[in-house]
């Protein structure tokens, strides 16, 4: 009721309203750059709280992957049932899916979990070249997982390896886009940070127009992670409310300033800045 201040809680401290909730199922980074590491980061940075599961994990730095295993499927799913038994989830971002059993569990109890904003990045090969993806998991991803996805981010790479097209013009990154849509997804963002025509421009197909999202396309040596810092930061931004359009925007807007203040560190792709915006990286 109005005028009436409730007592605050013994210990001295108040309550806080509650924080938007997002979970990222996805494989580790050692290096911290990217996978789960990245999208802990930019989840949190974007304003809201990170829940995570692992599904495999991953020895590698700036400049390779040196081997991976992945977990079994029932830790995965023990993960996955632990996080949806006490938190309320507003959305749900996947990373790497090594192969297809974890592909199918995944996408089992995603269903089952009822989850309405599932963002599907379909992490294939990392930057140093090593394949996070199985062959034979991409079919079952395009067929059981992305159905159920409210958008797919594929980069350029990943999407001519979904449609078996070449990519290199806007109008070919549109036709890919729609072909990936066809597959049963709400929208298909396709990441045009490689594409040779107009660099720094992501094409969001929601099933009725074609967006283009444009920002300075930065050089830099410090990219390590970047894709996944974009999903979950659209994760991020959709579990706070945002229109699907509105998610994309923040979210690029975020992961360029990211990029423009990567970090040099490591001696390969160095990762970007998760958190360029706090004081202590202005000095």
């Amino acid at each position: 009721m109005a005028g009436i201040e409730t007592a605050a809680p013994p210990d001295g401290t108040r309550s806080r309203p509650p924080i938007a909730q997002v979970l990222t199922i996805a494989g580790s980074d050692s290096g911290g750059g990217a996978g789960i590491q990245a999208d802990i980061k930019a989840i949190q940075a974007n304003g809201v709280f990170a829940l995570s599961v692992l599904t495999s994990i991953t020895a590698q730095n700036t400049k390779t992957v040196v081997t991976a295993f992945d977990l079994p499927l029932r830790v995965i799913e023990a993960q996955i049932r632990a996080v949806f038994d006490d938190f309320t989830i507003s959305a749900v971002k996947t990373g790497m899916l090594s192969s297809k059993g974890i592909v199918k569990r995944v996408a089992q109890l995603v269903k089952e979990m009822q989850v309405q904003n599932l963002i599907v990045d379909p992490v294939m090969v990392s930057k140093s070249g090593y394949p996070l993806l199985k062959p034979e998991a991409i079919a079952m991803m395009k067929s059981e997982l992305f159905p159920l996805a409210a958008l797919v981010t594929p980069n350029i790479h990943e999407a001519e390896l979904l449609t078996g097209n070449k990519i290199r013009t806007a109008a070919e990154a549109e036709e890919a886009a729609r072909k990936i849509h066809l597959l049963g997804c709400r929208a298909v963002l396709v990441k045009g940070g490689h594409l040779l025509e107009e660099r720094g421009c992501d094409l969001l197909f929601d099933g009725n127009e074609i967006t283009c999202f444009r920002s300075d396309f930065i050089e830099s040596q410090n990219t390590h992670g970047t894709g996944c810092t974009y999903s979950a930061a659209i994760a991020a931004q959709i579990a706070s409310g945002k229109t699907l359009k509105q998610a994309v925007q923040e979210a690029k807007t975020y992961v360029t300033e990211a990029i423009r203040h990567g970090l040099s560190i490591g001696h390969g792709h160095g990762p970007t800045d998760h958190f360029y915006f706090l004081p202590s990286r202005k000095r």
